[in-house]
């Protein structure tokens, strides 16, 4: 089995699908509070690498206290270790991700008090499956992500529309594997070592195994016109439902597709988030900024642990 630094873990696999079969993460005691976290485009469970290993343990070397947490972490079908069908196979929508995720958690028996990771696409899907599942998250880590339509104020950047909308565009994602190395190289402010580089290019290895990077970009959603509006659009609307719950908001400024006018969105809808902001940090976050965030994640996550119930005589 192939190995990637700083990615100690056995991966699992079920058939999420009648012939495709999902990679997934679950690490940490299985007694311990779930922390689901989702990644995006054009990554996959690696960029959790460092937050797994920081809050599975019952004390990380990062500082955390207490009992460890079980972390669950998906590839999503077509990416990183899952099976990437064909278009005859699957239909990649985000309907389909959240659908994915659902079955998922109902295999491994996961019930209450979830807390919710996303980074990127996973906030559309985490947020998209919430909301039918809401009453089930009970904490929020929120890193350069979305879960509401493009705001007003941003423009589409030129390289997603570029991949979305045009046949180039989506030749350099299948045919050059442009997306995830371009997103590889210009997501950090610090250059990614060159086996980190390889760990995030590694699925996306050919035509065939890059069709999700592509049905990715095509599927965002800008008007009512395309797929996933109503399901981003409904996110947004019941996004601030969520401001009675702890809320962790860790972000790149230097991002050049979530910036600060996602950030905004969510900080407005989230008014009580503990925020954390870096502006010498990019879109993959975690990778710029992971001696930061991960202990912070683990105290924000340790100090917003259920009371134990109180002993009556």
């Amino acid at each position: 089995m192939q190995t990637f630094p700083d990615y100690p873990f056995t991966p699992r696999r079920f058939q999420v699908r009648p012939g495709i079969a999902m990679s997934y993460l679950d690490e940490g005691p299985r007694e311990g509070e779930v922390v689901l976290m989702l990644h995006g485009n054009p990554s996959w469970s690696y960029y959790w690498r460092k937050l797994v290993s920081g809050l599975s343990g019952p004390a990380s070397a990062e500082g955390g206290s207490g009992k460890g947490y079980r972390c669950i972490v998906p590839d999503h079908v077509g990416m990183g270790l899952s099976d990437k069908p064909d278009d005859a196979a699957y239909t990649y929508t985000l309907q389909s991700r959240i659908e994915d995720l659902d079955r998922l958690l109902e295999q491994l028996g996961i019930g209450e008090d979830i807390t919710l990771a996303v980074h990127d696409w996973g906030g559309m899907i985490g947020f998209g499956w919430a909301l039918q599942q809401a009453r089930r998250i009970k904490r929020l880590v929120i890193l350069n992500t979305a879960a509401f339509p493009l705001p007003a104020a941003k423009p589409m950047p030129w390289q997603l529309k570029l991949g979305r909308d045009y046949n180039l565009g989506a030749l350099a994602i299948r045919g050059f594997n442009a997306f995830a190395a371009g997103a590889a190289r210009v997501g950090t402010r610090r250059p990614m070592p060159q086996d980190v580089r390889a760990a995030y290019l590694a699925p996306y290895d050919s035509w065939a195994n890059r069709i999700a990077t592509l049905r990715f970009v095509q599927d965002i959603p800008l008007s009512p016109r395309d797929r996933a509006w109503s399901l981003v659009e409904r996110a947004g609307q019941t996004l601030p439902e969520f401001a009675d719950r702890p809320a962790f908001i860790g972000w790149g400024l230097r991002d050049f597709v979530f910036d600060r006018h996602f950030l905004e969105g969510f900080t407005t809808a989230l008014p009580n988030a503990q925020v954390h902001a870096f502006e010498d940090a990019g879109h993959y976050v975690l990778e710029d900024k992971a001696e930061v965030l991960v202990p912070a994640i683990r105290g924000f996550l340790d100090s917003h642990r259920p009371r134990p119930a109180p002993v009556r005589g």
